[in-house]
């Protein structure tokens, strides 16, 4: 799934990349200073699994003409740079074959090189939603933070941060879903409440083959957790054949919400079910795929 650049944009300056050679008035006062690219190195606690090739090649091509603005977090380990936070812009530095970049040294100990890698990528808004509740949790198991202490960390509400936390409950497959853009955290939300992992992950499908928003997942969920109720009646035919199948028809009228008309020939009928909009044909559908039994 393509992503804009969105807050990707910030890591850009508006120095031609061919005077980056000197380092900016803007880097100067920041502390920072120009390293060989191919001495820095990624943080193996990166909280960020996922990396859009695409948005990347979009910040690349944007590097090549505008540099980058916003210098990249490292450690100094002697023989080479440790990444703190920034991994994307590197990446896509290299792509644009970029030789320096610009960074801020910093001697953070472990815990702390943790901490701000985390709350670096989550304040960015650089990470899908499973990574970011993945961060959530190593932030509460790693170092006892609770919901509330994130969320005053971050400027964002418990209830929100309660929400990415409950999205870790979901059936693996659907959480790569998540990451991979296929489905929103808010169909996440709702397929909690499809608690068997085998039926989740089958209703997970059904929302991305039939392109669901958020409202007709709401809708088929709440279907598949409250199924119709049906009655088997024996219908007593009357002599007259005209009212041969008003019960039946009434039934489905009942059960299905429309009008329903049950026309009989002298060597086969047909049922007409009307309907007047798109919505309301997918309404019937869900409710005709999860009725066991209709008589």
């Amino acid at each position: 799934m393509k992503k804009g650049l969105g807050k990707g944009i910030n890591a850009l300056i508006s120095t031609p990349i061919s005077n980056i050679s000197a380092e900016s008035e803007e880097q100067q006062k920041s502390g920072a200073v120009l390293v060989d690219i191919n001495k820095i190195e990624p943080n193996l606690n990166q909280p960020r699994k996922f990396f859009d090739n695409e948005s990347l090649a979009e910040l690349a091509e944007s590097i090549k003409s505008y540099g980058i603005i916003q210098p990249l977090l490292v450690k100094d380990e002697g023989a080479y740079f440790s990444l703190i936070a920034g991994e994307r812009r590197w990446r896509a530095a290299r792509i644009a074959k970029l030789t320096e970049v610009p960074v801020i040294i910093k001697d953070y100990n472990e815990v702390d090189t943790i901490q701000v890698a985390l709350i670096e990528n989550i304040q960015r808004e650089d990470l899908n939603p499973i990574e970011e509740a993945e961060c959530y949790q190593r932030l509460m198991d790693e170092f006892f933070f609770t919901q509330e202490d994130i969320a005053n960390k971050i400027g964002k509400s418990r209830s929100l941060i309660s929400t990415f936390l409950n999205l870790l409950n979901l059936d693996d497959r659907v959480k790569n879903f998540i990451a991979e853009g296929k489905i929103s955290a808010t169909h996440g939300k709702l397929l909690l409440q499809v608690t068997d992992s085998e039926k989740q992950f089958s209703v997970c499908e059904n929302f991305i083959e039939n392109k669901m928003s958020a409202r007709q997942a709401e809708e088929y969920i709440q279907i598949i957790n409250n199924p119709p109720k049906f009655e088997i009646k024996k219908v007593k035919v009357e002599i007259n054949p005209k009212d041969k199948y008003k019960n039946i028809e009434t039934d489905l009228k009942s059960l299905l919400g429309t009008k329903v008309n049950i026309k009989d020939g002298k060597s086969k009928g047909k049922i007409e079910i009307e309907y007047y909009s798109n919505e309301e044909l997918d309404r019937l559908i869900m409710i005709l795929k999860n009725s066991k039994k209709i008589f």
